[in-house]
This record gives structure tokens, C-alpha cells and sequence, in this order.
């Protein structure tokens, strides 16, 4: 049960200080006092949490990863190039494997688990975990994360570093609940790339993941972060998701979703200086009876801005996924280009794809447009590759892997590509 007394407990085996409990036990205040989202709730009207028992979870307290538990050798695989700045491998929030390079501690750089963030800088820490990015009280699970989160990956980049590595981060759930929180501050004038992992094991037990992904973009600064989850099919999913941009910031956002039996994800990009830039590139694959919910923000808080946002999914069985997504423009903020686009495949009768864009526009000075398409292959395109040789069930999945092309060109790694190619590929066999 997630009670006061285990949030007490939680902070006391992290040896935590005051403030991150003073943090925790607020938080647990909001939680308590926040209704469970219904579908009389806009945003969460399109998914229902019906056969979701909360009080069926408890928080993981003691610490202890199972001890015959072990990473998927695929997750602790090298994705990126060469030459890895950093690796941190977590099971049940605790980490197993930690590694960075030399040249990137002689340069400031601070890249470890959020637990030890908090001991060793809780400078960096208490003033930046919860307080720009995303907050505790934007809702039941944002608030239920604040209280009990253990686990997650922190990265600091000082300014004007040029972090050429990337570096690697891999959580791996055994026990089933997590609540990861991952935070990412790249000051001004600095470049990173960091590559985040989630998976878990198969259960007949339900599980949870509450999860809250902070990215901080300093002026002139620039981040490369590409998110990868491919959870089992047991896990309830809920995701609070804020990048902050500053003034000729970059941001580029990869995220894949492949797993879970329930995600509902919350992410937002909030442009807040002159001359900010953001490119979000998603994509999804359900199955089974898979239920996605994705609500995308584009907030342009200043002029000049840019972002670029494209989605694209394809569905089977009697799966379902929902897209809604908004660009908002302030009245001060001119000389706006925003674009959004959600794009989804239909490969079975019974799957459903609701895909609902939106903009709010208080300024003159735009150019803000969006795109949403929900289709099905043609019979056209196969017969047009059958007439060339290829196997009806070939032809399916090479139509499949072409649809996710314009999203796998975004991705800057072979080795990312390949790992969500092949994942594609699995899913689409069964075409």
C-alpha cells in the first residue's frame, strides 16, 4: 500500500536527507488528496483505469534487487558507436554496472544514479528535481512518483562541455514496480547524447511503472536524448515527460514504445527562449490488446521558436492508441514555425487509432500546421510486390518497416535502428 509510513520508510533506507523527505512526505499530501483520473477527465477520457487497482501495488522499499536477477544481454549490448562515455545498468532502481570515461569526469561531467545524485550533489539535485520541468502536482501519478521514487539516471553537463561519447542507461524491472526518474541538465553551451533503456520481466503478476523524465536545455546548449521502452505485457505504464529549452537550444527527442499493457505518457516541450529548437520523434507498435495513450505538447513561450514533432504507430489485434497533441503559441511569441504529425497503420480490422491534433494560437506572426492520417496497407502495394517475387507475408512486413522509415531517419545510431527494426520486425511476423 502506498501510505505515509512507507514513504517514511522508503526515505530512511536511501539515507536520505531532510529535504528530499520534506519533498517526499508534500508530495504524499497532493497524492492523497488528487482524485484517480476518470474518463470524465479530458485528457484521460479516451482511457479507461478500470481494471486498475492502486491499492494493489506496494512501493519497493527495502532496495534489493532480486538476486538472481540479471539484464537481457541485448539491453547491456553497446547501441551507439565505438566509443561509450558512460554505462549505468539498474535492476529494481538499484545500480550493477557503472562505468564512465576519464575524459569525461576531468570534465565536470556528473552521470550516475538518481540515489547517489541526491547524496553526492544535492545542490544540483534540490534545485532542479521536480521544480521547472515536470511538478508533483500535475496530477495523481505525477504526485504518487514525487512520494515514492526510487532508481533513474541523473546527467549533468557544465557549460560549454562537449560530451562526444554518448552514454548509456539501462533499468531493468524484475519485481514489477518502479517509479525511475531520470534528469537531465545540460548547461549553457554543452552537448550531449544519452540513450535511455527500460524493459522488464515477463509476470503473471501486474506490475507498474510511474516514471517522470526531466531534460534541461540551457541556452545554446544541445541534447540528443532517444528513450527506449519495450516493457512485458503486464505493466501498467504512466509517464510525466517535460523538455525545457533555452534560448538556441536544441533538443532532439527520440522515443520508442513497444511494451506495457497500458501507457498513458504526458510530454511536453516547453520553448522558452528565443531562437529554441525541438524535434520529437515517436514511434509505437501495439498488439494483443495493448492500450497506448500519448498527449503531446508543444508549448512556443518565446519568439523564433521551433518544433517538429512526427508520430508515427501501427496496430494489431484488438489494440488501441490515442494521440492527441497541441501546439500553443503565446500572444508575445511571433515568428513561429510548429508542425505536428501523427501517422498510423491499421493491420487488423479490430485495432483502433484515435489521432486528435490541436492548436491554440494567441499570436499573428505563425506558421503552425498539422498533419493526421489513420490508414490500412493497400491491397494495390501488395499485389505490386507479390507480382515481383515476394511472399504475401513478406510483403506485409516490408511495408511495415518502410511505414516507420521517416521516424528510423531521425534516429542518429545504426545500432539504435537496428534494435527497433528487429522489435518491428517481431511484431509484424505475425501479420
Amino acid at each position: 500500500m502506498f501510505t505515509q509510513e512507507a514513504v517514511e520508510k522508503l526515505s530512511a533506507s536511501l539515507n536520505e536527507p531532510q529535504w528530499m523527505l520534506d519533498l517526499r512526505l508534500a508530495a504524499f499530501e497532493q497524492f492523497t488528496a488528487l482524485p484517480m483520473p476518470t474518463t470524465s477527465d479530458e485528457p484521460w477520457r479516451r482511457t479507461t483505469l478500470r481494471r486498475f487497482k492502486i491499492n494493489t501495488f506496494s512501493p519497493s522499499i527495502n532496495g534489493d534487487a532480486s538476486t538472481d536477477a540479471t539484464v537481457p544481454s541485448h539491453m547491456a549490448a553497446q547501441l551507439t558507436e565505438d566509443t561509450v562515455g558512460g554505462v549505468l545498468v539498474q535492476i529494481d532502481g538499484v545500480t550493477q554496472r557503472y562505468e564512465i570515461s576519464a575524459a569525461l569526469q576531468e570534465q565536470g561531467v556528473i552521470f550516475c544514479d538518481m540515489s547517489t545524485a541526491v547524496s553526492e550533489h544535492p545542490e544540483l539535485v534540490q534545485k532542479h528535481f521536480m521544480t521547472e520541468a515536470v511538478k508533483a502536482d500535475e496530477g495523481k501519478f505525477a504526485a504518487l512518483h514525487a512520494a515514492f521514487w526510487r532508481g533513474g539516471t541523473f546527467l549533468y553537463v557544465p557549460k560549454n562541455v562537449k560530451a562526444v561519447a554518448p552514454l548509456h542507461s539501462a533499468l531493468w524491472s524484475q519485481n514489477g514496480h518502479t517509479f525511475t526518474h531520470t534528469l537531465v541538465l545540460v548547461e549553457q553551451g554543452a552537448e550531449v547524447v544519452i540513450l535511455d533503456e527500460y524493459e522488464s520481466a515477463e509476470s503473471p503478476n501486474q506490475a507498474i511503472h510511474n516514471g517522470v523524465l526531466e531534460l534541461l536545455v540551457r541556452d545554446n546548449a544541445n541534447l540528443t536524448y532517444i528513450g527506449l521502452q519495450d516493457f512485458a505485457k503486464n505493466m501498467w505504464q504512466f509517464n510525466h515527460e517535460c523538455g525545457r529549452v533555452g534560448r538556441d537550444g536544441k533538443l532532439n527527442w527520440v522515443t520508442s514504445i513497444m511494451g506495457s499493457r497500458l501507457t498513458k505518457a504526458f510530454q511536453t516541450i516547453e520553448l522558452d527562449g528565443q531562437g529554441a529548437y525541438a524535434q520529437l520523434s515517436g514511434l509505437f507498435f501495439t498488439d494483443g490488446r495493448q492500450h497506448f495513450d500519448l498527449d503531446t505538447q508543444q508549448n512556443h513561450n518565446a519568439g523564433d521558436t521551433v518544433s517538429d514533432l512526427l508520430y508515427k504507430g501501427a496496430l494489431r489485434g484488438k489494440s488501441r492508441s490515442v494521440w492527441q497533441g497541441m501546439i500553443k503559441v503565446l500572444p508575445d511569441s511571433q515568428r513561429i514555425d510548429g508542425f505536428q504529425a501523427n501517422r498510423n497503420l491499421l493491420l487488423d480490422s479490430d485495432a483502433r487509432a484515435d489521432s486528435i491534433p490541436g492548436l491554440e494560437i494567441q499570436a499573428d506572426d505563425v506558421a503552425c500546421t498539422h498533419a493526421s492520417t489513420i490508414g490500412k496497407i493497400q491491397p494495390e502495394e501488395i499485389f505490386y510486390l507479390m507480382s515481383r517475387g515476394i511472399e504475401e507475408n513478406i510483403a506485409r512486413q516490408i511495408l511495415v518497416e518502410g511505414f516507420f522509415n521517416p521516424v528510423m531517419a531521425r534516429i542518429p545510431f545504426e545500432g539504435v535502428r537496428d534494435r527497433i527494426a528487429e522489435r518491428i520486425l517481431e511484431k509484424a511476423r505475425a501479420i
